[in-house]
């Protein structure tokens, strides 16, 4: 190929009628002037970055704003140098009979660009003027007569299309093809990530792009409909248009179905504009995730990912949670004092119900040292030998300074923090307790099992039993999440009882230092004993107290998550989701053809049941990815198993008929595919001993959903047990490819 090429249009030989300076010398100006424009604003906020970083650190508010300020920039700066003249999109022109400029046409960029002069150079994809470059169709033009789409490859424009929707709009346009830019683009070779196709999203895609955040949103549709396209584009649109999705409440979370697929879309969001989502699949939810394997009994996954066993946490932590019931007498430099059962139930009911254990922990020993202090104080004339008078007459010159009876309590309140006896009665009666622990001894301990369970039938006890009761697997992990939910973190409880601990050292301290002062002050007013104040005291001890840190990003409350594959989640692994988003926004993506275990309910049955209270249902029907020749194979599969699959139209044609071979063909397939094509990449799928190439990836059918490949070998597509899951396996495998499909059968 000989390119004919400028600076920024590098077209091939067979569209050097594109090439005409009369259309393409507009936009070349003006592509030369979003770069200068786009570089002008690196500069600048390179400068107030690194202002920014050699500013003095300050303290406190200023400090927090210091580095929120250095973040922003630095996100921001990273989005930018990913682009250079490829911020743009496209162009749309608008008509006007009665204006003079109504053929000057609209750019629109992936974010908004003003140059030095304020003039705009590119308007966001995602603001409400930009709407009919994705929207405007032949039925509903949306006040367009001609749309522009580039096609970026390495930062040139190797191709372009016109669309004209009135004959105004004939003018300087030449690219006018039959196909939509969008089935054009769907036709080139694939790459390890998925392709660019912001410019190419269709006005069915659009509406849902666009559609508000309020309630769940379904996006249903069959393979290569575009829904993992949609799900990203509506993720980046949420963010810049929704203020109720906006990251500093609470932001996206984007739920993939495996790794492979999070690195496929890796670079979508950061070239829509958009660094701040969270991307991750369930697994990742939790540290134990990692390395969960799945589990190889399905009456065991069956059993743990149904709703009613995450339902046995709430009793299995019920069981740590009881006052003690008999009374016990605690020793104190004034005297013994009796705490009685009812003392440890009224301390027990002191959190407030859905408080988490561990955090509750610290309110109930509050209630039971406030009790005892309160005890201690009714001791009355014995207490006054320290020194401190406790009697109802609390006034003088104490009271002219503000001291209160609280105030008064501080010594004994230390005294009793510090009762060995006492502690370790608590700790027996409300144990500092972590979810690994807790759900660990549901395997291991039958008779816990049974009392936390008790639906559960001895044969389905003794089944959930194992040997090594943390050995993870992923059916664990939903109710090891609403065990974390139930129980609170256990290393943040710690970490506020040690702070906690602190402060009552350094009050100690800063009791001794008052007490110094006080003695030392012979001045007429005897102002020191002011710091007897309980106020100012702990106005200097907090001074010095840490901040806490969450240290679970996925933890959230996120304001909106989106979910793709959700077809494949059990009801326990939607809870996993809730728990996370207490606002119940969502965008759904799914296929009930798809689902490996079955889907036999609508979504909005399956949403309702799990916990949903608002579900909006969009269905796309059109199939861009998968060749015709494909579907034709690829249909009667999954309908065999499910009659009423959504299975989707398709309006490509490859021209490459399906090819059938033995397993014995494989190497040679591949190495005739290699010779002849020089890009795109292939995927073996169903021969998990095979070895990668550089260009063909060796997969299995549950790990290839979301991805797409331009040759897919798929290997015994016919050996199989007839069930729903072989059958979707195989619908799923077949329909990855955007070119061509080889079935092989072993001997």
């Amino acid at each position: 190929m000989h390119p004919v090429a400028t600076s920024i249009f590098t077209l091939p030989d067979h569209l050097a009628a594109k090439a005409d300076p009369q259309l393409i010398a507009r936009d070349e100006q003006h592509l030369r002037a979003v770069v200068t424009a786009l570089q002008d604003y690196i500069s600048e906020l390179t400068a107030r970055l690194d202002a920014a970083r050699k500013a003095p650190g300050g303290a406190g508010q200023a400090a927090l704003d210091r580095d929120q300020d250095i973040h922003r920039l630095t996100g921001r700066l990273r989005v930018l140098r990913r682009f250079n003249s490829d911020l743009c999109l496209g162009r749309m022109v608008a008509g006007d009979s009665d204006a003079d400029d109504a053929a000057e046409p609209t750019y629109i960029g992936r974010l908004g660009l003003t140059d030095r002069y304020s003039q705009r150079l590119l308007v966001d994809w995602r603001a409400p003027a930009a709407e009919p470059f994705f929207a405007a169709t032949h039925a509903n033009p949306m006040g367009l007569i001609s749309r522009r789409r580039y096609r970026w490859t390495s930062g040139h424009i190797t191709d372009f299309w016109d669309e004209v929707f009135t004959p105004e709009g004939l003018e300087g346009n030449a690219a006018l093809d039959d196909q939509s830019a969008f089935i054009a683009s769907l036709g080139g070779s694939r790459s390890e990530a998925m392709r660019d196709v912001l410019g190419t999203i269709q006005a069915d895609q659009d509406a849902i792009i666009r559609a508000g955040s309020r309630g769940a949103l379904v996006v249903d549709g069959g393979p290569g409909t575009g829904k993992t396209v949609v799900a990203l584009h509506r993720t980046a649109h949420l963010l810049y248009s929704d203020a109720q999705v906006s990251e500093h409440r609470g932001g996206v979370l984007f739920v993939g179905p495996h790794r492979p697929y999070l690195a496929y879309v890796a670079d979508v969001l950061p070239n829509l504009g958009e660094d701040s989502v969270r991307t991750c699949t369930l697994n990742d939810l939790l540290p134990e995730g990692l390395a969960a394997a799945e589990e190889a009994d399905p009456e065991v996954a069956r059993l743990k990912f149904s709703a009613e066993m995450v339902n046995a946490i709430g009793p299995a932590v019920a069981l740590y949670e009881k006052p003690p019931t008999e009374g016990m007498e605690i020793d104190t430099p004034w005297g013994e004092v009796w705490l009685s059962s009812f003392d440890w139930a009224e301390a027990f009911s002191a959190p407030d119900p859905g408080t988490p254990h561990n955090e509750a922990r610290g309110l109930i020993w509050e209630s039971v040292v406030e009790i005892l202090t309160d005890k201690v104080r009714d001791l009355g004339e014995d207490a006054s030998d320290v020194g401190v008078d406790l009697n109802e007459d609390v006034d003088g010159e104490f009271n002219a300074y503000g001291l209160t009876r609280e105030d008064s309590a501080a010594p004994f309140r230390r005294a009793i923090s510090q009762n060995p006896e006492l502690k370790r009665t608590f700790g027996r009666a409300w144990p500092l307790l972590h979810a690994t622990d807790l759900v660990g001894d549901l395997w291991e301990v039958p008779a816990y099992l049974r009392m936390c369970a008790p639906w559960l039938e001895p044969r389905q006890i003794q089944l959930l039993r194992r040997a090594d009761p943390r050995a993870w697997t992923t059916a664990d992990l939903p109710l090891l999440d609403a065990a974390r939910q139930r129980l609170g973190d256990p290393d943040t409880t710690l970490r506020a009882e040690r702070r906690r601990a602190a402060e009552e050292a350094e009050s100690t301290r800063m009791a001794d230092v008052v007490d110094q002062l006080i003695e030392s002050d012979d001045s007429d007013m005897r102002v020191m004993r002011m710091l007897r104040g309980q106020d100012l005291q702990q106005a200097l001890v907090e001074h010095a107290a840490p901040a806490e840190i969450n240290q679970d990003a996925l933890a959230g409350p996120f304001a909106h998550i989106v979910v793709d594959e959700a077809q494949e989640l059990t009801e326990a692994q939607w809870q996993m989701l809730l728990r996370r988003c207490p606002s119940r926004s969502f965008t759904i993506v799914g296929d009930r053809a798809q689902a490996r275990h079955g889907f036999t309910e609508t979504w909005e049955q399956r949403l309702e049941r799990v916990g949903f209270d608002r579900v909006t249902h969009s269905t796309l029907t059109i199939n861009y990815r998968t060749p015709r020749e494909v579907m034709v194979e690829a249909e009667p599969v999954i309908r065999a198993a499910i009659p009423d699959a959504n299975v989707p139209i398709s309006v490509r044609s490859s021209g490459v008929p399906v090819k059938h071979g033995v397993a014995a063909d494989l190497e040679e397939i591949l190495d005739q595919w290699e010779v002849g094509h020089d890009d795109g990449v292939a995927c073996v799928i169903g021969a998990p001993h095979f070895t990668p190439r550089d260009r063909v990836q060796s997969l299995l059918p549950a790990l290839a959903k979301g991805l797409e490949f331009d040759l897919v070998v798929l290997l015994d597509p016919e050996r199989s047990g007839g069930g729903v899951a072989e059958a979707v396996d195989r619908y799923v495998a077949m329909t990855r490819t955007t070119q061509e499909l080889v079935l092989l059968e072993r001997p």
